[in-house]
């Protein structure tokens, strides 16, 4: 007895899929297949579907008894099973099997290999500047995912797995939606079946120790390494110690150090500053005193004899600021700023004595006569930044009144008299 001869169907789609004719050879759908996969790849930015679809087509093409089949009689005929079409494999492997391991180079692995980069995790991790300076060990505790020790990363007892047939195995599925007359908009996401892995476990086979997550938590303890000199941004990189995930180039733990304010010193580049305050006194007559370091030394700092500080005047000292980075053994300046303080008031006995100590006033002396010729005047202290607040405020107001004045002089409207025209 005899079956009935399938039906035909369109016969012509693969070869559009793939740009080629139907009379192309092995060499042209290989060269076809491969220009148009590298292009539409999805971790090249390309199409699933297409991708997905350009497999479908070049592994049909390429068996010539399945492409005798569809020759035939068209796409029907193989998914009825003739030819032994069963299901269509996952477009991953074929592109995978089509090219040589290191065809693109490295690692007797494809370039477009199906693991992804995983993502870093980053930290802020707060240090001090005498942190930064001397050199410190951080412990830190971090739980991370790993790939499940019982299963391996599999999520089944059986290691084995199939095929979501959500999505085809992709992990993505597109959908579309008419949004105005002849315009369709197209959404890819990933797929809720299998959350984007092309594969799903049945629950009988899911391993039980991580349910079929292929991951598992892990608490570990990472000692953070600021050595001497390092700089307020700074990375220090744990490569290939995030989160593990099957299919996927673990990322890398990255801790960036925030250095915290410090109430003495100032740090930029390589060089430290402190603030100093001396007394009137201390500026004319010379001073001393103890500065303890950001590693506890204590240094003397003093003037030279029949030194004068200057009010805002910087000293620097060499080999006492920040450790080079990798170079600890040499070293920034300490730079120290100056600020002094003038006494309020003075006595007139010892404003006088001093006056006698001091060097001459400069500048050309007043004579007795031109004394009696003068006005006396009385100085007042001011604040500056009131007082120039005070001189906008007045002039703000008299700019009003004098608009009001202006109003009130031009009185009421009058018509416009337009000259005769001679």
């Amino acid at each position: 007895m005899f079956g009935r001869a399938p039906r035909r169907s369109d016969n012509s789609k693969y070869y559009d899929i793939l740009g080629v004719s139907k009379t192309a050879s092995q060499d042209e759908l290989k060269k076809a297949y491969r220009k148009a996969a590298i292009k539409n790849h999805p971790d090249k930015g390309g199409d699933p579907e297409k991708f997905k679809e350009l497999a479908q087509a070049y592994e049909v093409l390429s068996d010539p008894e399945k492409r005798k089949i569809y020759d035939q009689y068209g796409e029907d005929a193989l998914k009825e099973g003739m030819g032994g079409g069963g299901p269509a494999h996952n477009p991953f492997d074929i592109f995978e099997q089509f090219f040589n391991p290191g065809a693109f180079g490295g690692g007797g692995s494809s370039r477009f290999s199906r693991q992804k980069q995983g993502e870093d995790v980053i930290h802020t991790l707060k240090v001090s500047l005498e942190d930064l300076y001397n050199g410190t060990t951080k412990k830190l505790s971090l739980s991370r995912n790993i790939l499940c020790p019982k299963c391996k990363g599999k999520g089944s007892k059986s290691g084995a797995s199939s095929r979501c047939h959500g999505c085809q195995g992709s992990g993505i599925k597109i959908t579309t939606r008419q949004i105005g007359l002849g315009m369709i908009q197209q959404m890819q996401h990933v797929c809720p079946q299998c959350r984007g892995s092309g594969e799903v476990i049945s629950e009988r086979d899911k391993c039980p120790q991580c349910k079929g997550n292929k991951v598992s938590a892990e608490k570990r303890v990472l000692e953070v390494h600021v050595e001497k000199g390092m700089q307020h941004g700074q990375k220090i990189v744990f490569e290939g110690q995030a989160d593990e995930a099957p299919d996927t180039i673990t990322g890398d733990i990255i801790f960036v150090l925030e250095q915290k304010e410090h109430p003495k010193f100032k740090r930029k580049f390589d060089d430290l500053y402190v603030e100093h305050k001396l007394s009137l006194t201390e500026a004319l007559c010379g001073f001393q005193f103890v500065l303890t370091h950001l590693d506890g030394r204590q240094l003397l700092i003093k003037s030279n004899p029949g030194e004068i500080i200057k009010p805002h005047q910087y000293k620097a000292i060499n080999d006492e600021g920040m450790p080079h980075h990798q170079r600890p053994f040499m070293k920034g300046r300490l730079y120290v700023h100056f600020d002094v303080e003038f006494p309020e008031s003075l006595p007139l006995e010892r404003s006088c004595a001093l006056g006698k100590i001091l060097p001459s006033k400069p500048g050309k002396q007043v004579s007795e006569m031109e004394l009696d010729e003068c006005e006396e005047t009385t100085l007042h202290d001011v604040n500056m930044e009131e007082e120039m607040k005070r001189k906008k405020q007045q002039q703000n107001q008299r700019s009003y009144y004098e608009d009001d004045d202006d109003d009130d002089d031009e009185g009421p409207s009058m018509p416009r008299v337009q000259c005769a025209q001679q």
